[in-house]
């Protein structure tokens, strides 16, 4: 290793290196389990509100000992990006040696954040949802739309998925694209209640508010479906959430944490956290009938335990480019 020179690899060195959907499942899954085991540290991720409303920059810290990897994400989310042609999610990652402390890439966020809030969709799903799960809905058409079809389709037998988008030429965008890439039917629904009712697996991925809109209502959410809140709780009413039987998330303290400022008013009680999902240490689906949610909340472990990855092949691929530090 260099320790005068750093790896930077933009958004498409990233996608270049030709990571899997697979592989950020099975590393997510195995980063959770060192988390559920108490082998990471990894505080509540800080953040800044410039310009106020619904805009964030959020600093994502964290060491997973048995993948070598240390590191921080820097990431914002800007709703209104999308008015000024700009991407919603942006940002910056520096992966550092463990044995030195010194940065040995920096790495664009867009991809890596797509890719691994996909992949533990698909992680939590496999704790949660019934194994024989077809038709997925999907409430926001956009770039966690994709991918979290995508995780999904690697865990489940997937054949239909309902798409709602609040713009209609998003939704019809997204079908054709989705059925290209995957082989599913994908169809373009009028109502949000479309995406919901008769789907085995729902995923709202709309932007991230403090203010929910709560347009998912009570009796919408069938027996034994599954629903993975990207958004938080922005999509749904609290009377919609308290119909489910197990309400879980990625990390309780950071869930305290957003609650004490003023996100996820009126869930339910957390059945768990993933890693104890994956650890054994609670149940996951016990019926089929079950309904079951999470609220995963994006952490800086997924994003660590995919970055070491990219590294590793960016270097041996020859991917990226070298710079002094």
């Amino acid at each position: 290793m260099s320790t005068d020179q750093i790896l930077y690899l933009s958004q498409a060195d990233m996608e270049a290196v030709g990571l899997t959907m697979a592989d950020v499942i099975e590393a997510l899954e195995a980063a959770f389990r060192e988390k559920g085991e108490g082998r990471v540290e990894m505080p509540p991720k800080p953040g800044i509100h410039p310009g106020g409303g619904d805009n964030f920059i959020h600093a994502m810290p964290a060491y997973i000992p048995a993948m070598k990897s240390a590191g921080i994400k820097w990431v914002s989310g800007f709703p209104e990006n999308q008015e000024r042609g700009l991407p919603y999610i942006t940002g910056l990652l520096i992966l550092n040696d463990v044995e030195t402390g010194l940065p040995i890439s920096v790495m664009d966020c867009v991809w890596i954040t797509a890719m691994r809030t996909g992949a533990a969709t698909a992680v939590a799903a496999k704790y949660l949802a019934r194994p024989d799960s077809e038709v997925a809905g999907v409430l926001g058409c956009g770039v966690q739309g994709r991918t979290n079809v995508e995780a999904l389709n690697v865990v489940f037998p997937l054949g239909k998925v309902m798409a709602y988008d609040v713009d209609p030429t998003a939704a019809r965008t997204y079908a054709d694209e989705i059925s290209a890439r995957f082989g599913l039917e994908v169809v373009p629904v009028d109502t949000p209640k479309e995406a919901v009712t008769g789907c085995d697996l729902i995923v709202t991925a709309g932007p991230i508010l403090k203010e929910p809109h709560r347009t998912i209502q009570a009796g919408w959410l069938d027996e034994g479906a599954f629903a993975s809140l990207v958004d938080f709780d922005s999509y749904w009413h609290p009377d919609a959430m308290q119909e489910t039987d197990k309400f879980c998330t990625d990390d309780v303290p950071q869930m305290r944490h957003y609650q004490d400022v003023g996100y996820f008013q009126g869930i339910p009680p957390v059945h768990a956290d993933l890693g104890e999902l994956v650890t054994g240490q609670k149940p996951g689906r016990e019926t089929p009938a079950e309904r079951t949610m999470t609220a995963n909340l994006g952490l800086a472990l997924d994003d660590l335990a995919t970055a070491p990855l990219v590294y590793q092949r960016a270097v041996e691929m020859g991917v990226g480019t070298w710079l002094p530090l």
